[in-house]
């Protein structure tokens, strides 16, 4: 497992159904060293705090395996790495592999995996397709986002070293499949409820369904 580009990025406004829309997704390979510190990596930034960055939402990661499928899904689109707004672009790392929870030393820092990365319309901004968006979330590729635990320099070609959570944990591919596919899985969301290390919003809504499916339940027994 490594890290085979850091990328980053300032907001810039791109035109939008005839409007400006500022967005950070634009992301490009830097040479060297960067810094890494609890909310972004150095030159990096995020245009709408409200829906990215944030403590739990640092840096965001997306697997390199991916960009084959996108490649032959966009026919003729330039994808160089940082494509897909990533932070890093990681080689081993899947989604169904990684839980919330796991640990990841890469060159001095050190991460947690927080949760999925939930795309906005600045993605179909970024490939100026209205689509992307949604086929982004069916195909399950989303890449995750990490919190920063040991802030620290990383480098393309730095090695990624796993500390895995409790095996109990929700893996980041599962939240997919609870927000997008299988809404009604009653053991993974309470799974994701007991995921001490994904965001309280997501157990929040894990929960809110939960409640509402026992109200459902107990309203049709009567």
């Amino acid at each position: 497992m490594r890290v085979l580009s850091v990328n980053v990025g300032r907001p810039r406004d791109i035109e939008w159904r005839s409007e400006l829309v500022p967005t950070a997704i634009y992301k490009a390979p830097v040479q060297g060293r960067i810094a890494v510190t609890r909310l972004n990596l150095e030159g990096d930034q995020q245009a709408d705090l409200s829906v990215h960055g944030g403590p739990e939402k640092a840096v965001y990661a997306y697997p390199s395996e991916h960009y084959a499928f996108w490649r032959a899904e966009l026919p003729g689109v330039s994808l160089p790495w940082g494509a897909f707004g990533e932070n890093l672009t990681t080689e081993g790392l899947r989604e169904t592999a990684v839980r919330v929870g796991d640990q990841l030393r890469i060159g001095a820092a050190e991460f947690v995996v927080t949760q999925p990365r939930l795309p906005c319309f600045k993605l179909n901004v970024r490939f100026q397709r209205p689509d992307m968006v949604k086929r982004f979330l069916r195909s399950g590729r989303t890449g995750f986002y990490l919190a920063v635990i040991k802030e620290g320099h990383v480098g393309a070609d730095d090695p990624v070293d796993l500390v895995p959570t409790d095996a109990g944990a929700i893996s980041v591919a599962e939240v997919v499949t609870l927000y997008a596919v299988d809404a009604d899985n009653r053991d993974l969301m309470e799974r994701a409820l007991r995921t001490a290390a994904l965001p309280q919003g997501w157990r929040d809504h894990f929960r809110t369904r939960l409640w509402e499916a026992d109200a459902s339940k107990s309203n049709g027994e009567r």
